[in-house]
């Protein structure tokens, strides 16, 4: 006869509650609730919820190595911190936000700790060096090459002029002749169309032999009017007045666009988002305007399309030999075209290096060479490792990192939409470190 242990004043056996609680740790409230009831154990996603908070917290050691990384209650507006053990890749601890302070009393409470694995962000490395002063910081290697490729890619955007190859003569574009250019009317304008239909009227009375007084009686117009019909050879010389058009806020970047449309760019919305940025202050509609009425009858350069600027930042990130044939060929023409993205790659590839084979001593030299480059983008990065140049020397040094931490991360988005409505902070954190 099986013995079954039940608590005092207790509903359910131990090993019947230990069933639910794995079910609740795995599925939390009302996805657990449907679980248990598949099982033949109907229970409401609150009990399933109170089974968990009133679990005691996991006995843990103190890590000797310890990752240090953010995650979001609410995006944008609520955010935590993660501590795991590097070393036996578990959650240690959830904090309820982010700050220096909270980190650092963390910290002072477990003087064990040698190794802080973390991001250059200001609040974590102020906690660390306030909590833990005698462990040793270590920059994450993966954010330190996201923030070099955020760099590398402004750098290309701004000589985004040398992706385009020079063309030959044979490629050169042709012009309309003359006497054919496009009306700046556009096809379908009302204004436009019932001035073409009244002036080929006119021209075709007059040819007939009507006079012009005759034409002024038949068409109900004014004697004035028809003489200036008469004397225009073409409807597009009757375009005056107020469709003439009028000076506009856009007037001012039109250059822009007019270069952005010759190197190749004929999108208008990412060309109204990028002159956004340089203090355009209406909206979208002028600018598709302005696209569709003036440049799309210009001649663009001939030839095949330039690259992106994300795409070159790609070829560039990549390693060469696991580049592909075709992607190689673009990269080396644009870096025969441009003496600053070579200087570019060159600073990208000698990072890499460092960054792959642990060669954190170089690090000082490479700033060097970067902070007199002709790339600003790149001077501010390397002004900004400077900043926190021991933590980022021993991120290229130290084998450890913050990989472990960034998978918790993900498992944490996880269990915080499982809870949809219902996430507070102590039932994600008793989720976090109990569920195995």
């Amino acid at each position: 006869m099986v013995s079954l242990r039940v608590r005092r004043f207790g509903r359910r056996t131990e090993r019947l509650r230990s069933t639910l609680v794995s079910v609740g740790l795995a599925l939390a409230g009302r996805a657990g609730a449907r679980m248990a009831d598949a099982f033949g154990v109907p229970v409401s996603r609150n009990t399933l919820l109170r089974l968990i908070t009133s679990l005691p917290d996991p006995p843990t050691a103190t890590p000797r190595v310890v990752g240090v990384d953010e995650y979001a209650q609410r995006k944008g507006r609520i955010y935590g911190t993660v501590l795991v053990d590097v070393e036996t890749r578990r959650p240690v601890d959830l904090l309820p936000d982010r700050e220096a302070d909270t980190l650092t009393a963390w910290l002072s409470e477990r003087p064990g700790i040698e190794i802080i694995c973390r991001d250059r962000a200001l609040f974590y490395a102020e906690g660390a060096t306030r909590g833990a002063p005698q462990a040793l910081q270590v920059a994450d290697r993966w954010h330190l090459w996201r923030n070099l490729g955020e760099a590398a890619e402004k750098c290309v955007f701004r000589h985004r002029a040398c992706l385009r190859p020079a063309l030959s003569p044979l490629e050169e574009p042709q012009l309309a002749p003359e006497g054919t250019g496009l009306s700046r009317w556009p096809a379908g304008h009302r204004f436009a169309e019932r001035t073409r239909a009244k002036h080929a009227t006119v021209h075709a009375l007059l040819a007939a032999g009507h006079s012009k007084r005759s034409i002024a009686r038949q068409l109900g117009m004014g004697l004035n009017t028809v003489l200036r019909f008469a004397r225009a050879t073409e409807p597009e010389q009757l375009f005056t007045g107020q469709w003439q058009s009028r000076p506009t806020k856009l007037d001012a970047f039109k250059p822009y666009l007019d270069q952005r449309w010759q190197e190749g760019c004929t999108n208008a919305w990412k060309l109204w988002e990028e002159i956004k940025k340089q203090g355009y202050p209406d909206g979208y509609g002028n600018v598709r305007a302005y696209v569709s009425r003036d440049l799309r009858g210009k001649p663009q350069p001939v030839g095949p399309r330039p690259p992106s600027a994300r795409a070159v930042t790609r070829w560039i990130l990549t390693h060469p030999d696991a580049l592909a044939e075709g992607d190689r060929l673009q990269l080396k023409a644009v870096l025969a075209n441009c003496p600053e993205l070579d200087a570019l790659a060159g600073h990208v590839r000698s990072f890499a290096h460092m960054l792959t084979q642990l060669q954190g001593h170089q690090l000082p030299a490479w700033i060097e060479a970067a902070a007199t480059a002709d790339l600003p983008s790149l001077q501010r990065f390397a002004r900004h490792l400077e900043r926190d140049l021991d933590a980022v020397t021993a991120g290229l040094s130290q084998p450890w990192n913050s990989g472990v931490v960034e998978g918790h991360v993900n498992r944490i988005k996880m269990r915080k939409r499982q809870m949809s409505g219902r996430a507070g902070f102590e039932l994600l954190r008793k989720r976090v470190l109990l569920y195995t």
